[in-house]
């Protein structure tokens, strides 16, 4: 059950008063927010030292730690759910210390200034959904190509043709061409004919077999209709899936850069 406890704000806090409040969130397992001057060092898999800077510090209610620049959305420093923490003031320092049992880290983090700091309990239950925009669809297809279909090898996305962009081409597994037009959402008798345009363009060229695919999350009434009679195929694309298969790519390659940077 959440903390109904009301928000506590305290503006330009001594040391030990910005303690004081950091160990209660904590503790209750609430969101705390600090605001102030600050470095950072962290140890584990790899090294690292951040020169004192004014930051934002956040730790949330699952044990999480970021650490934010005045620029850019991601942290600088960061810790996933599950760290235990300690808090201490000495020396006129708050140090806050989040520490990773497997594998074994830590984040350090130590203020000699704060302008604010602040414990709060969030109530949030909103459903998240992530979508894809079709370039992502675009990509989603040339890092995994059997969410089109076992077998399809792309070789080229947007390539150009007479008249416009196709946007992936490729061969399926009986060496056929495939040129894809990939839609966001439901694909109307406009993207088939668009299709049936670079099919011709691309015939007159190549002299060999060559299939036409509609991938969408779904077809307009009447459009397999127009699709049989232009000897084209739809392929059903979420774009829901599409997105997942991208944030599972770049967690991939987060997590071989960690790979790398602890073998060095």
């Amino acid at each position: 059950m959440p903390n109904n406890k009301p928000l506590n704000v305290l503006i330009n806090p001594n040391v030990l008063e910005a303690e004081a409040v950091a160990r209660e969130a904590i503790f209750q397992r609430r969101t705390l927010l600090v605001i102030g001057n600050c470095w950072v060092n962290y140890f584990g898999r790899a090294k690292s030292k951040l020169e004192p800077g004014e930051r934002i510090l956040i730790i949330k209610e699952d044990g999480s730690l970021l650490v934010h620049r005045s620029v850019g959305y991601e942290p600088v420093n960061w810790q996933p759910p599950g760290c235990i923490f300690h808090v201490q003031a000495r020396n006129n320092i708050l140090e806050i210390r989040a520490v990773r049992q497997k594998p074994r880290e830590s984040v350090n983090v130590f203020f000699d200034r704060v302008n604010i700091v602040s414990a709060m309990s969030l109530v949030d239950s909103g459903e998240f959904s992530l979508y894809a925009s079709e370039e992502d669809m675009h990509k989603a297809i040339l890092v995994r190509p059997s969410i089109l279909e076992e077998g399809f090898k792309p070789i080229s996305y947007e390539k150009k043709v007479e008249p416009g962009f196709v946007d992936v081409y490729g061969v399926d597994k009986r060496g056929r061409l495939v040129v894809v037009e990939v839609k966001r959402k439901t694909a109307g008798k406009e993207a088939a004919i668009q299709l049936a345009k670079y099919i011709k363009a691309i015939r007159e060229k190549a002299n060999r077999e060559i299939r036409g695919i509609l991938a969408a999350p779904n077809i307009a009434k009447d459009v397999q209709r127009l699709l049989e009679t232009l000897g084209l195929e739809f392929k059903p694309l979420d774009p829901k899936k599409c997105a997942e298969i991208l944030r599972k790519t770049e967690t991939r390659k987060l997590e071989a850069f960690f790979t790398e940077e602890t073998k060095q």
